[in-house]
């Protein structure tokens, strides 16, 4: 089941190619969290192998967007992120291993400890990294980097309907792992909610597959990019394209399954409340998981007081990790040249 829509939707699978570097379907596993109010158990979806050298949420949607690229004869890929985009490194990494050239279009953030590090990969893949924000006259860069090499952009995050029809394929996916016993239907699932792409696709995909779920989207940025409106205009866009390529695609009740939540963000991108660190510790006692605070660990931080509110009714739920597992081959040592790495992020290798 290395292509859930293609078994669903043959007609959509051969309208939409795809380049296989997922490896799918991600395991599901069952735990149980020890909590004040007693023990409650949660499943997990194991997106974080999702690559044997990069994994997370976001190699299923450049599964779809880099073929598109390929096809387009496209020798460069360039996309945008903040300093610690684990979206733009996942972009560099794969693109490279498919040989293309990459560019990242990269905005200052609150400092964390893995900037340094993920800076170092770039270095190491040899990403051409431009310093991009709201200080900085944006046509005038794109015109200088994008105007040559057959250049092809992908959007913040993945996030377009292309790459929503990557958790699609996802929601798909989990469905035909319920259907064969490896878990039961959860009534909820949580996940980190970005650019809205991964969110979108999945309540679609959910839809589609007339499982009964909703999604818990998690806000975990305060910018026009994340927003409940964004979301449910990508899910209707990316409902009506995919009708219109199979008629036989229906995802009908798919904006009842989404349920935005922004209790969780913390004050705002990258930044931390006592909650999100309690959760990242939680995760790692008691599911085995390894956590981040940008996103995983607010997605976590739902879930976990929804399991402890005196309404908890005892509806299964389940964690959808979209936080890469692998280990970068780096360290986060300040570089001796900055050749690659602009000289305006030397501060992302201070302590944090």
């Amino acid at each position: 089941m290395d292509n859930a829509l293609s078994m669903a939707f043959p007609r959509l699978d051969a309208n939409l190619r795809r380049t296989a570097i997922a490896n799918v379907p991600t395991p599901v596993t069952t735990h149980k969290v020890d909590l004040p109010s007693g023990p409650r158990y949660v499943i997990v979806k194991h997106d974080e192998v999702t690559s044997d050298v990069y994994g997370g949420n976001k190699v299923r949607k450049l599964e779809y967007l880099l073929r598109r690229a390929s096809d387009r004869d496209a020798q460069r890929i360039a996309t945008f992120g903040a300093v610690g985009s684990n979206h733009a490194l996942a972009t560099a990494i794969h693109a490279t291993r498919l040989g293309f050239d990459c560019t990242c279009f990269l905005s200052h953030q609150k400092a964390t400890p893995n900037i340094a590090r993920t800076l170092n990969m770039h270095r190491e893949l040899g990403t051409e990294l431009v310093r991009w924000g709201r200080s900085i006259d944006s046509l005038t860069l794109f015109r200088q980097y994008l105007h040559r090499d057959k250049s092809w952009v992908i959007p913040l995050g993945g996030t377009c309907w292309l790459g929503a029809v990557g958790f699609v394929n996802a929601g798909l996916e989990l469905a035909e792992q319920i259907r064969s016993a490896e878990i039961p239907c959860p009534a909820r699932i949580y996940i980190a909610c970005g650019t809205t792409g991964s969110a979108a696709g999945l309540a679609l995909g959910l839809a589609a597959a007339r499982l009964p779920a909703t999604v818990h989207a998690i806000q975990v940025a305060d910018n026009p990019f994340s927003s409940e409106g964004k979301l449910r205009k990508l899910m209707a866009k990316t409902q009506f394209i995919l009708n219109r390529l199979d008629p036989l695609f229906e995802a009908t009740g798919s904006q009842e399954r989404i349920v935005w939540r922004d209790e969780f963000l913390a004050g705002g991108y990258a930044k931390i409340d006592d909650a999100t660190a309690a959760a990242v510790n939680t995760a790692r006692d008691s599911l085995d998981l390894s956590l981040e605070t940008t996103y995983t660990g607010k997605a976590m931080a739902a879930m976990l007081h929804d399991l402890r509110s005196a309404d908890y009714d005892g509806d299964t739920c389940l964690f959808w990790n979209t936080y890469n597992s692998r280990e970068l081959p780096v360290t986060s040592d300040r570089p001796n040249a900055w050749d690659v790495i602009p000289e305006e992020f030397a501060r992302y290798y201070a302590s944090v």
